[in-house]
């Protein structure tokens, strides 16, 4: 944003990385910024407890991780047994967990398919071993491996 007269201004959005929320600035330009250090560590899903933590191991130092409900934030459906993902720390802190963008999950139960239906295009839902329900073209038996889009919650195709 350029004024009449002084120096040129920039607004500036900024996110809480612990929080979630945004704040929005003006400053002058050529103020400088600490950078937040973001490290990503590759971990893989081991079990949850009664209490809604997960529990990870880190895949280099082979450390047992815990997380809570509130950074799993609904993405816990996605999340498979043994499952290999990124954990987000800052801080020393994990602030988010991030779920492979497709992922292949086997359909532990649907009701089963009914002949005649397959010509329009015919979908059921499905419970995948990750506890997520997803709809599922007719055809596909309970047993059988999908791959599945996690962002938007949708079947891909089938697994081969």
């Amino acid at each position: 944003m350029k004024q009449a007269r002084g120096a040129a201004k920039t607004t500036i959005k900024f996110k809480n990385l612990i929080k979630g929320n945004t704040i929005e600035n003006t400053y002058r330009s050529g103020e400088k910024f600490e950078t937040a250090m973001i490290e990503k560590k590759a971990s893989q899903y081991t079990y949850d407890d009664e209490n809604g933590n997960l529990y990870f191991m880190d895949s280099e130092s082979f450390e047992e991780v815990v997380v809570g409900p509130n950074v799993v934030d609904g993405k816990e459906k996605w999340i498979a047994e043994g499952m290999e993902l990124n954990l987000i720390y800052f801080k020393g802190n994990v602030i988010e967990v991030q779920v492979p963008n497709s992922f292949v999950y086997e359909i532990v139960e649907t009701e089963p398919t009914m002949k005649g239906n397959t010509a329009q295009g015919y979908t059921k839902p499905a419970t995948l071993n990750s506890g997520a329900i997803i709809n599922v073209p007719g055809y596909l038996e309970q047993g059988a491996m999908v791959k599945v889009d996690t962002e938007k919650g949708e079947f891909s195709e089938r697994a081969k």
